[in-house]
């Protein structure tokens, strides 16, 4: 089916910088008309129900479009303000925000996990059946927040993929990198123990509401109602509608590009950290060698990763030796959702893709290298 016409941004008031270029990371340009043209056709041929892109330039969003479809049935277009599931974006999304505690001294990225509870992991409800061997480990004292961030905890991606369905490390804690949204799920659990309130009200509270990301959210909400996604599969059917809930540090969030873009200009012009704190963040706390991300195995490493110095910092992939200078980024991936947000710090340019398809990511390469000139993402390693 014939994808709809693009959807201008012209609804993003004071937030857009309008302009008729794109400068691209080399310092080339392309016209937005050209940008439209080429995003539309690419969707198109790789059967994407719908999608935003987003593109910032010096601290600026210079272009914002929306292209095909949230709603088949009834056929309703994508805007640029439909909130769209984010999928894996809110783990990075939410490290920013643990970071802000960390900020103001109210949480400590070193003390262990257990240290940080009231009791033994095993005795509260939502771990009484899958912890109890997790706490035995002699390593489990040792393993801390910084690790859960950074991906190195030695947790599996989430504990129903283990054999037994049962939480267990894998390596010494800070060992190896081994990417797990246990992990972050298990770091929302500390922080919503402490300050007795749930994550979706912290974070409202501390970055959607005084950014004014109106899409965004971590759980469903009424008012999304109107203008939300649903998703599809790689053949363009339904999979169900966008209704996230409970709260989900790992991936709950819904937002817009345009709201992903708010986010990542206030990070990038220290509205939300402090320089010192973001350094910390986006420091690198271990590099990465793997052919792909979920590959665990190191060898032979991957020329691809060492070149533009992939590694993870605290919630957040990073390229750190790139000719563009250093990157942070996320991908997000979930059964009709596949989403993308890169930002290279020194130009304080990001392109952010959001679609509610399973061919996504299809299409992810050819509208970095075209529209933003990002030749420098490791996408062997994304498995795209």
């Amino acid at each position: 089916m014939r994808m709809l016409a693009a959807v201008a941004a012209l609804t993003a008031g004071s937030l857009i910088a309008a302009t008729p270029m794109i400068r691209r990371l080399d310092g080339s340009r392309i016209s937005t008309a050209e940008a439209e043209t080429y995003a539309r056709r690419i969707l198109t041929e790789a059967r994407v129900t719908g999608a935003q892109v987003a593109v910032v330039d010096r601290g600026k969003l210079v272009w914002s479009a929306a292209f095909g479809m949230r709603r088949r049935e009834p056929a309703l277009a994508m805007e640029t303000g439909t909130t769209t599931w984010a999928a894996s974006i809110t783990k990075s999304v939410f490290a920013t925000y643990a970071m802000q505690l960390v900020e103001r001294g109210q949480f400590s990225l070193d003390v262990p996990v257990a240290k940080q509870m009231a009791q033994a992991l095993d005795r509260y409800e939502p771990y009484r059946e899958t912890a109890a061997e997790l706490v035995r480990d002699p390593a489990w004292p040792k393993l801390t927040p910084r690790h859960l961030l950074s991906h190195t905890s030695g947790l599996a991606n989430f504990a129903f993929l283990e054999p037994d369905k049962k939480m267990r490390l894998a390596f010494a804690p800070g060992a190896n990198y081994r990417y797990s949204g246990e992990g972050i799920n298990l770091l929302q659990f500390v922080i919503e123990q402490k300050y007795g309130r749930n994550l979706d009200g912290l974070m409202q509270e501390a970055l959607f509401t005084p950014l004014q990301m109106a899409s965004t959210g971590m759980t469903y909400r009424a008012d999304f109602a109107a203008n939300i996604a649903d998703r599809y599969d790689a053949q363009e059917r339904f999979i169900a509608q966008t209704r996230r809930s409970p709260a989900r540090a790992a991936g709950s969030m819904t937002s817009s590009a345009e709201d992903l873009a708010r986010f990542a200009i206030a990070l990038m012009n220290g509205k939300l950290l402090k320089p010192a704190t973001r350094t910390r963040m986006f420091a690198v706390q271990i590099p990465i060698r793997t052919k792909q991300q979920f590959d665990l195995e190191a060898k032979p490493e991957s020329a691809e990763a060492t070149q533009v110095g992939l590694a993870y910092g605290l919630g957040w992939g990073l390229l750190t030796k790139t000719k563009f200078g250093p990157a942070f980024f996320k991908e997000g991936h979930g059964d009709g959702a596949q989403t993308y947000l890169i930002c290279f710090s020194k130009q304080k340019s990001c392109m952010i893709l959001m679609t509610n398809s399973d061919n996504g990511e299809r299409t992810f390469r050819p509208l970095m290298e075209k529209i933003f000139g990002n030749t420098v993402t490791p996408w062997e390693w994304e498995g795209y």
